[in-house]
């Protein structure tokens, strides 16, 4: 029994490891484009996409392929935005300038697949992010910095964007990238036994693959 993270991405990584789960990691190589104008529904569908796509290579009993997206959305001259990661320093400065001052909805759609049947299942999780105004100075030491790199919203929470945040209405790690408990859920719901990946119990999982070079801190 194997449970296969669909991502490269070493937040997700992170948090799995620390739930004290063994998994692999076969990242999902797709256009991570935004197309529905709801975001839920954009975390969803991308989520499963990843997930499908890795799941092609991974069709036997007992395997689990895990896929998640994150997408912040915000309110923009009164309609919502959907920001997903930047493509580059412009972009990150639009985004940040955009969420300074405001309330943000951060909805991490999760997807899984289960590799005997093809069957999927999918859920999300939606937080609320209140940062306080970010003063130009500080957004352009932020993009000097490149953390903005790969996030959705073009910050990272648990790293040094921590400051701008007031307060969260919901969950840290789903704005980091994978709400775990809610992961975990859904993966039993897929008929998946986590005590074979449990590294803490002596589980019989088979170790993690494509390991980041250093842990990323989450607090």
């Amino acid at each position: 029994m194997r449970l296969i993270l669909a991502s490269s991405s070493p937040r997700r990584y992170e948090l799995l490891r620390r739930a004290g789960v063994v998994f692999e990691v076969d990242p999902a190589d797709v256009e991570e484009s935004v197309g529905e104008t709801d975001p839920i529904a954009a975390a969803v569908r991308l989520a499963e996409l990843k997930a499908r796509t890795v799941a092609q290579r991974w069709r036997s009993e007992g395997n689990f392929i895990l896929g998640a997206d994150t997408i912040v959305a915000v309110e923009v001259d009164g309609a919502e935005r959907l920001l997903g990661k930047p493509a580059g320093p412009a972009e990150a400065r639009e985004m940040l300038a955009e969420l300074s001052g405001v309330a943000q909805r951060v909805v991490t759609g999760i997807a899984v697949v289960r590799g005997e049947d093809g069957a999927i299942f999918s859920d999300h999780e939606l937080t609320r992010v209140h940062m306080r105004t970010i003063e130009p100075e500080e957004v352009e030491n932020y993009i000097s910095s490149g953390e903005w790199q790969g996030k959705a919203g073009g910050y990272a929470i648990q790293e040094t964007a921590d400051r701008f945040v007031t307060h969260l209405d919901g969950g840290f790690e789903n704005v980091v990238g994978l709400p775990v408990e809610r992961t975990l859920a859904l993966l039993r719901a897929a008929g998946a036994d986590l005590s074979a990946w449990d590294r803490l119990s002596g589980g019989c999982g088979e170790g993690h693959g494509g390991v980041p070079s250093s842990p990323l801190p989450l607090e």
